[in-house]
């Protein structure tokens, strides 16, 4: 990871052209040659950048390729340039550098990745613990339900033995509903499964699912993440 903090100006061509005049910035190059410019305020979204796969090449006077870039810019007088092309693509991002005020490298080694709480697939195994949240009398036939359109979070079976196709979001819209509905028409054709009968369940739903959801005769469920969490239990389950 290097990381300059330079008075610097920039120049994006390709599918979109953009500018960014003089300023004070951060830049950030990773290993793979990614270079992403920040400020200091606003937004946290870098102001310009360039992303892998790419080359990154350093121009200075009396290089082969100064003359052109400076020419191309407008500039005689930058000590140095950054210029990142894309590898798939002709974008070209080029950064003016006129003073460099830290220049610093860092090895940060190999990333763990983020521990995400809270995801879909932690609703799927608390619900699927605590399956009477669906209803009164259900009971898990298995989580990851095999289909040939892909697995139904959770399949269950209700009190009066009808199978149950439940579909997990940590938000719930349209496309969520529109999933469990292609779920169900395909259960449906199964003679030893018919009837099912679907749940949308999911942490928020919007006012647009709801009503779809339930014009389809699905059931909504709103799951409390942290309520499910605190009644955590040890019951061994199938996945």
């Amino acid at each position: 990871m290097r990381i300059l903090v330079a008075d610097c100006s920039a120049q994006y061509t390709g599918r979109l052209n953009a500018s960014l005049p003089r300023a004070t910035r951060v830049i950030l190059i990773k290993a793979d040659q990614s270079c992403l410019i920040f400020s200091e305020l606003g937004n946290y979204k870098p102001l310009n950048w360039m992303l892998s796969p790419c080359t990154l090449r350093e121009i200075v006077p009396g290089s082969s390729r100064y003359a052109a870039v400076a020419e191309s810019l407008g500039y005689e007088d930058v000590p140095k340039y950054l210029q990142i092309t894309s590898d798939k693509t002709n974008d070209v991002l080029t950064i003016a550098l006129w003073e460099i005020h830290s220049d610093t490298a860092y090895d940060l080694g190999e990333d763990p990745g983020i521990d995400k709480d809270g995801v879909e697939a932690h609703l799927q195994k608390y619900l699927a613990e605590q399956i009477n949240r669906a209803g009164v009398g259900m009971r898990l036939v298995r989580r990851e339900y095999p289909t040939a359109i892909g697995p139904v979070d959770i399949m269950a079976v209700d009190g009066d033995g009808t199978h149950v196709a439940i579909e997990i979001k940590r938000h719930g819209g349209i496309g969520g509903v529109e999933q469990l509905t292609r779920y169900c028409e395909l259960l449906n054709r199964d003679p030893l499964l018919a009837p099912v009968r679907g749940i949308f369940a999911a942490q928020t739903i919007t006012p647009q699912a709801r009503t779809l959801a339930e014009d389809r005769g699905f059931e909504c469920l709103l799951l409390d993440y942290d309520d499910m969490k605190g009644t955590e239990s040890d019951e061994l389950m199938l996945f």
